[in-house]
């Protein structure tokens, strides 16, 4: 099968965990901001698309250039080898952006992309009408960065961070692959206890038991690649599906505790972790932070509180994170990492954090406070 340039995309500061994963998978990776490059043929591709659990996409670089101007971006474009790609009924909506670049008028710029791929495969197919597009959804991005022309193929479809277990969701829920980098940053093994006190809907925890069983997190979803019969050979999807399967250990016994002040979330969260095949492994109770007791040791506790983004949450919120720092600090053997965008949050908790690590939930700057335990043996 023919190798592609690949690029799996992340949120920022997530990109070296996707790297560190891709790197476990057994790919050579180069890091860069908001993605990480590597190479692999169509069963990579599934794979990748299967097994990420931090990143966004995995896309196929087509071409990269410098351009100018739109002569130059409409010639580039259309010397590139597109029949390799798509065939003649593909349908190919081009999306675009571009920052700090001459060519900024980004319809403009997608419009002169498709033009060109346009003529590039009605010379190859020897077509004189319009192409028909109805067949498979191939769907093409054209990103410019700094006169930099990169012009991608997604592979995903949805994005990975849809695993298709959240049949219910809360009022601000965390991203299912921003759940799996907190689980993955705590460094958890998974014959210690797991806590999430503010659960939610359960995101965090269904995340923790996917890694400790070391199921792929895409097994109960499809990817788009998957309906591109020129370019994915029959019955790979089904192998690469059973592979995955076969690296699963569901025999493993973990304790993973998530935990609400809210009933209602927590229902949510036990429909959610029904959906994922989990119920036997993660444990769902209405609890408030303050009342939780614990004479366990070398637990992990991962955290999303609310942020008290509105003035009038702001007291509850530092209440809530004066009741964590009471409840938390004497766990000496405990690891804590709680992710918040109240800068101050060290302040009401009472305690400086050992690390603290930024990271974007969406477009909100956040920062991962980190408290280390000292585990007993």
């Amino acid at each position: 099968m023919k190798k592609y340039q690949l690029i799996a995309t992340a949120a920022a500061g997530i990109e070296a965990l996707v790297g560190k994963e891709l790197r476990r998978l057994g790919y050579d990776t180069q890091v860069e901001n908001g993605r990480v490059r590597y190479q692999g043929d169509m069963k990579d591709i599934l794979r990748t698309n299967l097994w990420l659990r931090t990143a966004d996409r995995v896309k196929i670089v087509v071409g990269e250039f410098d351009a100018r101007s739109f002569e130059e971006l409409f010639d580039r474009t259309n010397d590139l080898p597109w029949e390799d790609l798509l065939p003649v009924d593909a349908q190919f909506p081009v999306e675009g952006k571009s920052h700090h670049s001459q060519l900024h008028n980004v319809p403009s710029v997608q419009a002169i992309v498709k033009k060109a791929i346009v003529q590039r495969l009605s010379h190859f197919y020897h077509r004189r009408t319009r192409l028909p597009e109805t067949g498979a959804l191939y769907p093409l991005e054209v990103a410019i960065n700094k006169d930099h022309v990169m012009l991608t193929l997604d592979t995903t479809g949805e994005g990975l961070f849809k695993r298709g277990y959240r049949k219910n969701k809360g009022g601000a829920p965390l991203k299912e692959n921003m759940a799996a980098a907190l689980v993955m940053l705590a460094h958890w093994f998974p014959d210690n206890p797991f806590v999430d006190p503010v659960c939610g809907s359960g995101t965090i925890p269904i995340e923790a038991a996917l890694y400790g069983h070391n199921i792929a997190p895409g097994i109960n979803r499809s990817f788009i690649c998957e309906q591109w019969v020129n370019l994915t050979p029959d019955g790979l999807s089904d192998e690469v599906r059973d592979e995955a399967d076969a690296e699963a250990d569901y025999d493993v016994e973990l304790e993973i505790h998530g935990y609400d002040i809210d009933q209602n979330m927590i229902d949510i969260a036990d429909e959610n972790c029904r959906a994922a095949g989990l119920t036997h492994d993660i444990t769902f109770k209405q609890l408030a932070v303050k009342d939780w007791r614990t004479d366990e040791i070398n637990g992990v506790i991962v955290a999303n509180p609310p942020y008290g983004e509105r003035l009038s949450d702001h007291a509850a919120v530092h209440e809530l994170y004066r009741q964590m720092g009471d409840l938390y600090r004497p766990l000496t053997t405990w690891s804590k990492y709680i992710l918040t965008a109240d800068m101050e949050f060290e302040k009401y908790y009472g305690a400086k954090a050992t690390k603290r690590r930024k990271l974007y939930n969406g477009a909100l700057r956040t920062d991962l406070f980190q408290y280390w335990g000292k585990k007993m043996r």
